[in-house]
C-alpha cells in the first residue's frame, strides 16, 4: 500500500494547514454618500457665516443705539472746565496783545497795566511769563530799574533760551549794574539764538523797546 503523495515543496506535519482569513475589500463610497457629506459640510459653513453675520449685525445695532441715545464720552463737567480754560486763555491773550500795542505806541503806563494784569490774574498760564518780559521792559522805562532787572533775571531762568530777555538783561547789567562779564554772557546767549539783537534798529523798530533800554544796549555794544 502506497503512502499518500505530498505535493512538491510542502512538508507534511500531520496537522491541518492554517488558512488566512479572507481579506475584506471595501467598495468605494457611492456618489450619493459623497454628495451627502458635501451637503453637511456646506450647511455647517453657512451656519458659521450666519452666526458671524448676526454678531456683526448685533454690534452695529448696539453702536447705532448708542448714537441714537446721544452717548458722549466727555462729561458736562469736563466740557465746562474746557470752556473756562479757553475763555481765560482768550482773555490773557487779548491783554498781552494790548500791552504790546501800547508799548509800541509809547504808552508805557497803559502797557504796564496790561502786562501786570496778565501776570497777576493768569499765573497758571504759561503765557504769563511772556507778559513778565513786557512788564520788565516797561518797568525799566518808567519804574524802578532794580525791580526791572530782578524781573529780568527771574524770567531769564523761567524762559531760558528766549533771546529777547537775555538781550535786555545784558543791556541792563552793563549800564546799571556795571557787570560787563555777566552782560557779555547774557548777550552771547541772545545773539546765538537770534543775531538780530545786535541790531539797534531791530530792537527799536521791530521789538519796540523803550528808549532808555535801547540806549543801554547801545552803550553795551559800543562799550561806552
Amino acid at each position: 500500500m502506497q503512502a499518500p503523495v505530498t505535493p512538491a515543496g510542502s512538508v507534511s506535519t500531520g496537522e491541518t494547514p492554517l488558512q488566512r482569513p479572507p481579506v475584506a475589500i471595501s467598495s468605494p463610497p457611492s456618489a450619493a454618500t459623497t454628495a451627502r457629506r458635501r451637503l453637511l459640510v456646506s450647511a455647517g459653513g453657512l451656519l458659521l457665516v450666519a452666526a458671524a453675520g448676526n454678531n456683526n449685525a448685533a454690534s452695529r445695532g448696539a453702536a447705532a443705539a448708542a448714537v441714537d441715545l446721544g452717548y458722549d464720552p466727555v462729561t458736562e463737567a469736563e466740557r465746562a472746565a474746557s470752556a473756562t480754560v479757553s475763555q481765560r486763555v482768550g482773555e490773557a491773550v487779548r491783554l498781552l496783545e494790548a500791552g504790546r500795542e501800547l508799548q509800541a505806541r509809547g504808552e508805557f503806563a497803559g502797557a504796564l497795566a496790561s502786562f501786570t494784569a496778565v501776570v497777576s490774574g493768569y499765573k497758571e498760564l504759561a503765557l504769563s511769563e511772556y507778559a513778565r518780559v513786557g512788564r520788565a521792559l516797561v518797568l525799566y522805562e518808567i519804574g524802578d530799574r532794580d525791580e526791572s532787572i530782578t524781573e529780568m533775571e527771574d524770567v531769564s531762568v523761567a524762559l531760558k533760551g528766549y533771546p529777547e530777555i537775555h538781550a535786555a538783561l545784558a543791556a541792563a547789567l552793563y549800564a546799571d549794574k556795571h557787570a560787563p562779564l555777566l552782560a557779555e554772557f547774557q548777550f552771547n546767549i541772545a545773539t546765538l539764538l537770534d543775531p538780530h539783537y545786535s541790531d539797534l534798529a531791530y530792537v527799536r523798530d521791530t521789538k519796540h523797546w523803550p528808549p532808555s533800554l535801547v540806549a543801554s544796549l547801545k552803550n553795551f555794544i559800543t562799550l561806552t
